[in-house]
């Protein structure tokens, strides 16, 4: 398995697309049930399969992706080749932007001094979804970009 399965909440939204998955592999739904109940070994095999089908899907869809910590904001802008990376370090004691109140002063004082901005660009490895992956792994969280497009237009 290349990602991780996806949660059984995941799959339970997915129900339809998974369905449609084993038809392609010719397994209808008693042939699943018989699956099921005598090689759980290869249901397991089929929904990792699935899963990192999904998965492929969703990382190569995704454009921007956001981490958002107590005291720093990592925004990713997902190019074919590199990422770009802007980041915010909060100076200021006491702020935390992952509350609202703290979010709200960030919104206010985000070109003060008690804000510092780091920017970077990066090459993907040879595996541009997996690394992707990782930093969804570490906390990040796909976007539609706006923030990160907000403080590029800054910088």
């Amino acid at each position: 398995m290349k990602y991780t399965r996806l949660t059984r909440e995941q799959l339970d939204e997915l129900h339809k697309e998974f369905i449609t998955f084993l038809a392609t592999q010719s397994i209808t739904a008693s042939e699943w049930q018989t699956i099921k109940e005598k090689k759980p070994e290869v249901a397991e095999e089929e929904i990792d399969i699935f899963s990192d089908l999904v998965w492929e899907g969703v990382l190569s869809k995704a454009g921007f992706l956001e981490n958002i910590s107590a005291k720093q904001l990592f925004l990713f802008k997902l190019n074919e080749d590199t990422m770009e990376l802007i980041a915010l370090k909060i100076l200021k004691e006491g702020i935390d932007i992952t509350t609202s109140e703290g979010y709200q002063w960030l919104q206010h004082n985000f070109s003060s001094d008690e804000v510092e901005f780091y920017t970077a660009s990066k090459e993907y490895s040879e595996d541009k979804h997996l690394d992707i992956f990782k930093l969804i792994q570490q906390g990040a969280v796909i976007t539609k970009g706006e923030l990160y497009q907000f403080f590029e237009k800054i910088l």
